[in-house]
């Protein structure tokens, strides 16, 4: 089943989670009192009243219920544009009004919308996607980690390679390969990382954001790595 979402009910009383984006005056989605508490913390909840949401495949087409793709959202929040930017407008909303949020996510049967990562952040191992957040969910897992950042480093053969940097929960000694021993048999076998640098912290920036591009640069120089060329 393909379709876009349209919400038009009353206003009801909200709470828990919500997907805020700044460029739809904040809210898209948002989870109801009387949602199932399961929904309300895995979820970002459902399509605010008068909006219209899609997720669509890199080609542009709107993928069916339960696929993961790109999230769009049309209606009365989104933004006219950014401030004397015409061609960063133009990249993220497009003609028919549509707002391209660059998150990657999925929607259920019953409308609940669910997260799962971000579209620049998606690498391509081996013709393999690979969703980061996917995989740092998975290590966060691990009792001796506290946090953990996930994304692509250029590779010869594969196209990219998965790297991870973690920070270890204090008094617990982190290895690489315990890393990766971890994650074998229990998450695809192109998910698991290739290379781990076990760090104190991560570069930030002045809000307190992980920097992946800086990390991602650190590891090209540190493996004496080079960009790969694309056709």
């Amino acid at each position: 089943m393909e379709h876009t979402l349209a919400a038009r009910r009353p206003f009801v009383k909200r709470a828990s989670l919500s997907r805020k984006l700044t460029e739809t005056s904040p809210i898209s989605f948002q989870s109801g009192l009387d949602d199932p508490l399961e929904r309300r913390v895995s979820t970002v909840g459902r399509v605010q009243p008068h909006l219209e949401v899609k997720i669509i495949d890199a080609d542009g087409r709107i993928v069916p219920v339960g696929v993961q793709g790109e999230l769009c959202t049309r209606g009365y929040s989104v933004m006219r544009g950014y401030w004397k930017d015409e061609v960063r407008t133009g990249e993220s909303i497009d003609a028919a009004g549509w707002m391209h949020s660059g998150d990657l996510a999925t929607i259920d049967a019953e409308g609940f919308a669910n997260i799962v990562g971000r579209v620049k952040d998606m690498l391509i191992r081996g013709g393999e996607n690979v969703y980061p957040r996917e995989v740092e969910e998975y290590l966060m897992r691990h009792p001796g980690v506290q946090d953990v950042q996930v994304f692509g480093v250029p590779d010869p053969k594969y196209g990219e390679e998965v790297c991870a940097w973690i920070v270890p929960r204090r008094g617990h000694a982190l290895e690489a390969q315990s890393i990766r021993d971890f994650c074998k048999g229990q998450i695809a076998h192109f998910k698991v990382p290739r290379y781990v640098r076990i760090v104190e912290q991560f570069p930030l920036t002045a809000t307190g954001k992980a920097q992946k591009f800086e990390m991602r640069k650190a590891m090209i120089a540190l493996l004496g790595l080079q960009e790969q060329r694309t056709a």
